[in-house]
């Protein structure tokens, strides 16, 4: 194989940079299968990745990118074999094994779902790690309760990111009213009302955490971003309320006390999209190929490669709308 382009991070001098360079195979981790990248994409995880101290990147030189969909072009395991799509999206993919920014990626076979029926390539990456993440939370929220006959209020928050965005469109294509969207700037509003949100408030609206009970607003809540906006939410979940939480975007602490737990009995559901087990991947994977594919009304822009600089300083200043799909020739 010729030399193919990825993006690389590096650190030198105790400062962390990253830029397009040539590579061979020899440059990627070590795994059963070779794989042709089609396309991958943009997740704040990828933003942290080319940060100073992101918590993301753990050895360098490091290809990032936490998801990837592709057409496999050797393989040394019997499950797989030339031409087949397939799809790559956690493990440890983009962290501390080369990931899914670069024209050609090689992994372990335990790490791979094939392509579900219903889906492209292309399909599979505007959901991405953000979609089986949305994906598991709501699926969480139904078993502990969550049902389009009971007219629930449902909140979701970071709701013009990529599992929000995606988060939305998926409760409203499943039944779902009574959405509630928090944004934070005056151009999300619209957006968020065209993806499902029957209501739109922002972090001020949620007022003040000054006692460990307040009025009770949401039966369930699907948080993507932490810190002080979900320790506000908390004591306002509803009498055995459940709350899924899956991202740190407005900090990794939270403050709460057990009263919410023991005079209300809410639920706190933590989500975990990296270390989920082959079989329930690929039953999450069947959904969003079904009953959960938004995928061609889903808010999601195309770069190449050389265009990923630009939308990860969107991530970063929290101007970032969607879903990023990053396209291979």
């Amino acid at each position: 194989m010729n030399s193919f382009k990825a993006l690389v991070v590096k650190e030198e001098n105790e400062a962390v940079t990253f830029g397009i360079e040539d590579v061979v195979e020899d440059t990627l981790s070590e795994g059963d299968v070779l794989i042709k990248v089609a396309y991958s994409s943009l997740n704040y995880k990828d933003m942290l990745a080319v940060q100073k101290n992101g918590g993301v990147i753990r050895n360098y030189p490091m290809i990032p990118g936490i998801d990837l969909s592709g057409t496999v072009v050797r393989s040394e395991h019997e499950a797989y074999e030339e031409g087949q799509e397939v799809i790559v999206t956690g493990f440890e993919l983009g962290m501390t094994h080369t990931g899914g920014f670069a024209e050609y990626a090689r992994v372990p076979a335990d790490w791979i779902v094939p392509l579900p029926k219903g889906l492209t390539l292309k399909d599979a990456m505007v959901f991405g790690t953000a979609g089986v993440t949305a994906a598991l939370s709501i699926a969480a929220l139904e078993k502990n309760g969550l049902r389009t006959d009971h007219h629930a209020d449902i909140l979701v928050t970071g709701a013009t990111g990529g599992v929000g965005s995606l988060a939305l469109q998926m409760l409203a294509k499943s039944g779902y009213t009574n959405i509630t969207a928090l944004v934070r700037k005056s151009y999300q509003e619209e957006v968020a009302k065209q993806l499902g949100a029957t209501k739109i408030i922002y972090p001020e609206d949620l007022g003040e955490l000054k006692g460990p009970l307040n009025k009770q607003k949401y039966d369930y809540v699907l948080d993507t971003v932490g810190g002080d906006v979900a320790s506000t939410i908390i004591p306002q979940l509803s009498y055995r309320g459940s709350m899924t939480m899956c991202g740190n975007a407005a900090g990794f602490k939270l403050s709460t006390t057990v009263l919410p737990f023991i005079l209300r009995g809410v639920n706190l559901l933590g989500i975990d999209s990296v270390n989920v087990p082959i079989q329930e991947r690929s039953e999450l994977w069947g959904k969003l190929a079904s009953e959960w594919n938004v995928s061609q009304t889903a808010l999601t822009n195309e770069v190449s490669l050389t265009g990923l600089t630009e939308k990860i300083t969107a991530i970063k200043n929290g101007e970032h709308l969607g879903r990023t799909i990053v396209k291979f020739d």
